[in-house]
């Protein structure tokens, strides 16, 4: 039995909602969500209620909590033996403007969002905060437009007073506001993307561009649209998360499991107010940007790399793959000889014990961080997380090896099927472009690799060029495909 905290949650008192999340996963209910609760039980500040929407297509999630009171347990894991069973009860409002899964019609589109709609209009509403993953904000990879011929966009556009995706819901609300003569909302993206507040912007704008010039051009001169670093590893639960739960007594379809770790930088930049949040150890900052880039680089890039590798190799999980002591060599070399030397922090970081750090985090045995989880959506992380490091790299004439691996490695994660021979999904907004290229392509890699390097909405046109970079994407190919994990590694 691990040595259990126990934080409960203060009584409900109907706090006034002042913030709208668009987003209601693991994350957000393990990071935002348990900053707020812990700044109102130590400042007894009511004003700053939290109202969370679901946009994906299950309502489950959105009902259960209703059902709980808004009330969930976040079990926080230091290691096996020791963590913090906190009880979150900050939420007030849960809504969903997803589609519901038995419905394929239009019309099961957003049961609540007519009210999350007019809640997000309210003055009430100071900021609106979002976790809908880099796919949610429908910008091309590389180029960080708005991509205006996505099925979801189309519809945003034909029909904007009934959006589907989150920058759709922002745009209309905003609208409504701006009709109304009400201020608007700070909106903070807390994505794992490169300038995240700036690209939410860039989306936001283009949408409403495409409907009426005067508001877009009100959206970007009015609206604020902050920067944030968030960073907690948040696995997704399973049957085991929940057993171990239940021998504690913790019988909680809505929990969720992480490490006791977090952080969270922000850029302070809130014109109708913010929570103090910095009282709860948030890093309230001018610029973000060093702190992004270190952790999608260093972090998020070498656990792209675990998990294409690992999970080729039949690797379940972030704690296996970083005991497997080439994989852990491979992290270690690629985060300080590929992705620090581009990195430009402030005085007193220090990169080398923020790899050590990192590596420790990931040797977590409380945790069963599951590597297909973070293979997904490769085509929209690996822009940030890899291609920009490297292309830096290759513009100053300096070699890639490692993320050339990495490339290798998700094209033929893409394949869907493992190095021996297992199958599973390919969980990507580009699996059916992927799976064309495999079947046109398989039997030529050379082919295969010139193809994936010449998708231009993923990869970089300059890095695709280099061709020393394109030739270590072969070899390391080849190898993999040919002599599986160690004769990659062996090349590497």
């Amino acid at each position: 039995m691990p040595n259990v905290k126990l934080i409960s949650s203060s009584s409900k008192q109907n706090s006034q909602i002042a913030i709208v999340h668009l987003g209601l996963g693991a994350f957000h209910r393990a990071h935002q969500a348990v900053y707020l609760e812990r700044y109102r039980q130590r400042s007894g500040d009511v004003t700053w209620g939290l109202c969370s929407a679901n946009l994906r297509s299950s309502v489950g999630l959105v009902d259960g909590l209703s059902a709980a009171g808004h009330r969930y347990h976040v079990a926080e894991y230091a290691d096996s033996e020791n963590l913090t069973l906190l009880e979150i009860g900050v939420i007030e409002e849960t809504l969903f403007s997803g589609r519901d899964g038995a419905d394929e019609g239009m019309d099961s589109w957003g049961r609540d969002r007519e009210v999350l709609l007019a809640r997000m209009a309210s003055s009430d509403t100071r900021v609106v905060t979002l976790t809908v993953t880099e796919k949610g904000y429908f910008l091309n990879p590389a180029s960080g437009d708005l991509r205006n011929d996505d099925p979801m966009i189309v519809g945003d556009i034909a029909s904007p007073q009934q959006p589907r995706t989150a920058p759709g819901l922002l745009v209309e609300a905003l609208a409504r506001r701006r009709e109304a003569g009400i201020a608007p909302f700070t909106v903070l993206s807390c994505d794992n993307m490169p300038d995240n507040g700036k690209r939410t912007r860039q989306a936001v704008v283009q949408l409403a561009e495409q409907r009426d010039a005067d508001l877009a051009s009100w959206i970007a001169n009015e609206v604020a649209f902050p920067c944030s670093m968030v960073d907690r590893i948040v696995p997704a639960m399973t049957d085991a998360d929940f057993e171990r739960l239940a021998v504690l007594g913790v019988n909680d379809p809505n929990a969720v499991v992480c490490e006791a770790f977090t952080q969270w930088v922000v850029e302070d930049h809130f014109p109708t107010g913010r929570p103090s949040w910095e009282a709860e150890g948030v890093e309230m900052v001018a610029d973000v940007a060093p702190f992004e880039t270190m952790k999608l680089r260093m972090l998020n890039g070498s656990h792209s790399l675990l998990a294409y590798l690992g999970a080729l190799a039949g690797i379940e999980t972030v704690y296996e793959g970083v005991n497997n002591a080439e994989l852990r060599s491979l992290l270690r070399r690629y985060m300080l000889e590929e992705a620090a030397p581009t990195l430009e922090m402030p005085e007193g970081i220090d990169l080398d014990a923020y790899a050590d750090s990192l590596l420790a985090r990931f040797a977590n045995d409380s945790l069963r961080h599951r590597l297909q989880q973070i293979a997904m959506d490769g085509s929209q992380k690996l822009p940030q997380r890899w291609l920009s490091g490297a292309l830096e790299r290759s513009t100053a004439g300096q070699a890639s090896p490692c993320v050339a691996l990495g490339v290798a490695t998700w094209i033929c994660y893409t394949a869907g099927q493992d190095l021996h021979g297992n199958s599973y999904p390919v969980d990507d907004p580009l699996a059916k472009r992927f799976a064309e290229l495999h079947q046109k392509h398989g039997s030529d890699p050379s082919a295969l690799v010139a193809a994936y390097l010449a998708m231009d909405d993923v990869m970089p046109n300059a890095l695709a060029q280099d061709d020393a970079f394109a030739q270590a994407v072969l070899v390391a190919y080849q190898a993999l495909t040919h002599g599986g994990l160690n004769e990659a590694l062996a090349v590497l």
